[in-house]
């Protein structure tokens, strides 16, 4: 399947600028961010959204606040990820999930060392 990868760039873009995220290949060859390894977001091999990586509970708040940016289809029901649509282009919405979904995954040292940059 040929993927539109300019529909990541802007949430790819966000997430890099966190330390220690790197671009990776994910799920069937798609695009995506990962932190120590482990994934933080990426494009759905359907290329209609991304999942996010992110806690339950945070995830229910975003869900009831943006239900037309955010959905979270059953595949997703039981794991800590809330599903963007690919046309989301809030940009401080989108950096505000994935700075948590990066603390989530990063070390105590580089989160402490990000706030102490802010």
């Amino acid at each position: 399947m040929d993927y539109i990868y300019s529909d990541f760039d802007l949430v790819k873009n966000i997430a890099l600028r966190f330390p220690g995220t790197e671009e990776s290949i994910s799920h069937e060859g798609t695009p995506s961010v990962k932190v120590r390894g482990k994934l933080m977001c990426r494009l759905h091999d359907s290329g209609q959204f991304i999942p996010i990586r992110i806690g339950f509970e945070t995830r229910d708040h975003y869900l009831e606040k943006f239900p037309d940016l955010f959905h979270l289809p059953d595949h997703f029901k039981n794991y800590p990820y809330i599903c963007m649509w690919k046309d989301c282009h809030d940009k401080k919405l989108i950096a505000e999930v994935l700075e948590i979904s990066w603390k989530s995954l990063a070390t105590k040292k580089q989160i402490k060392d990000f706030e102490a940059e802010k």
